[in-house]
């Protein structure tokens, strides 16, 4: 698979407007213009569902299995830390800044050059590259319509800056609402029960809280609590008080599983926001595994959230840049890191391709 320097310097420059542009998660209505612009340059037919942008195989054939080759072009909001302008492209010492370089549009533009070296060659799979909105706030808009709309699967290629290392699989998350209910009486009097109390207790013994099951890949899931509400007057005892719990969950557990082993000995009732967003398992045996083998691909198991919780198919995560840039002050790609991600990908294909023939 020949590397042609012109498509990846093309897509350095639509990643350069790509920063140009805010896309700010649930406002990325210009930038999915700007992909569909680029893309109908290059020759693409655009499917647009919402703002994600999905484009097909050349000679497409639904006979053949599908291969996702996806990353978002959605943002965070740019932090009070930044020192340069988040929205300005500029490069420095082989520095691309700008808010959503590094996470994820250095990924983005790289999965889009890998695609269009390969689009048109005849391949024992379709590509199918798709541009995911809403991947930072996990959306019901973004990936999740994708998935409503596009047939199965058989693998995913989930871009994310994880410096061109495989996670093989990553936590998922629940959000949960605590509510703990106490008795209401004065301040003054020894009376009621007080719901901050029972709470306290609650939050003791969630900061000690050890999970019973371990991930070979991911560790230990983890709970943390993160907010607390109660009372509205200084001279009542409150009756009610609520916390939120932030839980990362292992491939060890299904969301479920982890909420019941976490009920068990608390005060408060616990009611998740959401079960969506599980976590990935590894694929044992799958030949993406033993391609990256041949490629010499450092694996990991990734602690952080993608749009990999949102794909029920088989799936991976690398990407070129750095997770440790993501969503921090004057964030930067490496042009380097960009053209090198396009070269691993292309690498980690062909030899895909050289396993299921």
């Amino acid at each position: 698979m020949k590397y042609n320097e012109e498509i990846v310097s093309d897509c350095i420059d639509l990643l350069k407007e790509l920063i140009a542009t805010p896309s700010i998660s649930k406002q990325e209505e210009e930038t999915a213009t700007i992909l569909s612009r680029f893309l109908i340059q290059n020759g693409a037919d655009i499917n647009r569902f919402g703002n994600n942008i999905v484009v097909y195989q050349k000679n497409y054939d639904p006979q053949k299995p599908d291969i996702w080759l996806n990353s978002h072009h959605d943002t965070v909001y740019p932090n009070n830390g930044y020192t340069r302008k988040p929205f300005s492209p500029d490069i420095e010492d082989g520095k691309l800044y700008g808010l959503g370089s590094n996470d994820a549009g250095g990924c983005l533009v790289s999965l889009l050059a890998t695609f269009l070296h390969l689009w048109k060659e005849e391949l024992p799979f379709n590509l199918v590259f798709i541009a995911s909105a809403e991947e930072e706030i996990s959306g019901k808009k973004g990936m999740e319509l994708v998935v409503k709309n596009l047939k199965p699967a058989d693998l995913a290629i989930v871009g994310e800056p994880t410096q061109m290392k495989m996670a093989l699989a990553e936590k998922g998350l629940v959000v949960i609402d605590a509510e703990v209910t106490g008795k209401s009486g004065h301040a003054a009097r020894d009376e009621g029960v007080n719901a901050i109390y029972l709470a306290m207790e609650d939050i003791l013994k969630i900061r000690d809280f050890k999970f019973k099951r371990q991930s070979q890949y991911l560790g230990n899931t983890k709970v943390s609590a993160t907010i607390i509400s109660a009372g509205k007057q200084h001279n009542v005892v409150p009756d009610k008080c609520t916390y939120t719990l932030d839980v990362r969950v292992t491939d060890a557990y299904t969301l479920e599983e982890a909420i019941e082993e976490l009920q068990v000995g608390l005060h408060a009732k616990l009611t998740p926001r959401s079960l969506r967003l599980n976590s990935t398992r590894p694929l044992d045996g799958h030949p993406i595994m033993k391609a990256a083998i041949k490629c010499g691909i450092e694996t990991f198991g990734s602690p952080t959230l993608s749009d990999q919780a949102l794909i029920p198919y088989p799936s991976i995560k690398i990407g070129p840049g750095d997770s440790a840039r993501s969503h921090s002050a004057d964030e930067f790609i490496y042009i380097e890191e960009i053209e090198k991600g396009v070269l691993g990908y292309l690498l980690l294909l062909e030899k895909y391709v050289q396993l299921i023939k």
